[in-house]
């Protein structure tokens, strides 16, 4: 029989509040591990209180940022909430208490909690803080906070999750740890809620196409992503001038990171309109799923020029609606992208300061654009590589998958 396990979930994002792959990541692993038996999880996350759930839903206790924090950094806003999740999993006691925490919003509340308990802290690494310096751009100081909180939860985890092995790698690369404490579990993504349409299903996807001004005729590529330095969308906008003239570029692209990237990419996408004949589409509200759904089975390719990418969920999204993806060669992408099979890898050579910038972009560029036509211009291949992508994600990125190895890692550590 298997022991018993209650695992405290400790995240930034949740439902309804979910802004990138960690929140999918924790709402997923979250609702499979809670349908297990003998597993009782409870999620801690930010963005204030969620209210009454419905009966059968995971249990979730969302916190506020304390109001005397209010004009503060916001690396100090985010310890505010650290400090009282963890008063309050300090009362939970040890016995069968596992500690689960995700990105570094979160990673000093699992660490102060397991200090607090006794109980293990497991780490989920979505991204890392060294390998992201342009965070000082928002943060200022608060990214020195931000990677000091990061440092010291994974000197002190008892097991850290990292969603690829490129990420694993990373982190072995930039923290002094155990190699033996370190576990490969990649994200996964929901086969049922991302899929292709049904037929009867069609008429309210063509209507969202419609709405969104997306012409289904065209060939098409697609973007999908938080305007951040990391997911290389200006590089994009620069390879996009070399596409031929009748491919439409759809981007769903919000939640900048600061102001200036903000006008980068508002100044790259106004030039491009101006030397382009066929469609720049910009979508800047947050699509419910099945909209984004249709504008993913409407496109040719989905494209992800990330500089880092640990995993990258949307490619796995992409995938698994029916679409090939050209993505860098960088972090976890080779992982999901089989070259040459579900889509094709741009390869990149990139600076080694943390930032991941391309030592050539002009090359990179053009490299991106190459294979992004190559793609569009072959119909019949790209819809294989379509329906190889599906099959991938169905055979390796299952949730049901995730959850298991996810359980091997929590009786590891809880011996």
């Amino acid at each position: 029989m298997l022991r018993p396990m209650r695992v405290e979930m400790l995240s930034r994002e949740y439902p309804p509040h979910i802004y990138g792959g960690a929140g999918v990541h924790v709402s997923e692993l979250a609702r499979v591990l809670h349908g297990l038996p003998g597993v009782d999880v409870h999620v801690r996350a930010f963005d204030g209180p969620r209210g009454d759930l419905p009966e059968g839903e995971v249990p979730v206790s969302g916190y506020a940022a304390p109001p005397e924090l209010a004009s503060a950094n916001a690396a100090l806003r985010t310890l505010g909430v650290d400090l009282a999740i963890a008063a309050d999993v300090a009362e939970l006691g040890s016995d069968d208490l596992l500690i689960h925490s995700h990105t570094w919003y979160a990673n000093l509340a699992g660490h102060l909690s397991a200090q607090l308990t006794g109980a293990p802290h497991v780490l989920t690494a979505h991204s890392l803080e060294p390998l992201r310096p342009w965070k000082a751009e928002q943060l200022g100081g608060g990214y020195r906070v931000s990677s000091w909180a990061e440092a010291t939860s994974y000197a002190h985890a008892d097991g850290i999750i990292a969603v690829s092995a490129g990420m694993r790698a990373d982190i072995l690369r930039s923290y002094d740890l155990d190699p033996a404490r370190v576990h490969v579990v990649h994200n996964g993504i929901d086969l049922d809620g991302w899929r292709a349409p049904r037929e009867d299903e069609r008429e309210a996807s063509a209507a969202t196409v419609q709405r969104l001004d997306i012409a289904p005729d065209r060939p098409t590529v697609v973007f999908v992503g938080r305007i951040t330095r990391q997911k290389g969308l200006p590089h994009l906008l620069r390879a996009a001038r070399l596409l031929p003239d009748d491919v439409q570029l759809v981007l769903c692209a919000g939640a900048p990171d600061t102001p200036e990237i903000a006008q980068e990419v508002t100044g790259l996408v106004e030039e491009l309109r101006q030397v382009r004949t066929a469609p720049v589409l910009w979508i800047d509200e947050m699509l419910p799923r099945h909209e984004l759904v249709a504008v993913l089975d409407a496109a040719t390719v989905f494209v992800c020029p990330s500089v880092y990418e640990p995993l990258g969920i949307v490619n796995l999204e992409a995938m698994a609606v029916g679409l090939p993806v050209v993505g860098t060669a960088t972090g976890g992408i080779p992982e999901v992208v089989e070259d040459g099979v579900t889509g094709l890898l741009v390869p990149i050579e990139q600076h080694t300061d943390g930032t991941g910038t391309p030592t050539d972009p002009d090359r990179f560029e053009a490299d991106l654009a190459q294979a992004l036509t190559e793609v569009v211009a072959d119909t019949a291949t790209a819809e294989q590589m379509g329906r190889a992508s599906r099959r991938r994600v169905e055979d390796h990125f299952s949730w049901q998958a995730v959850a298991e190895r996810t359980l091997e890692v929590y009786r590891a550590v809880l011996g």
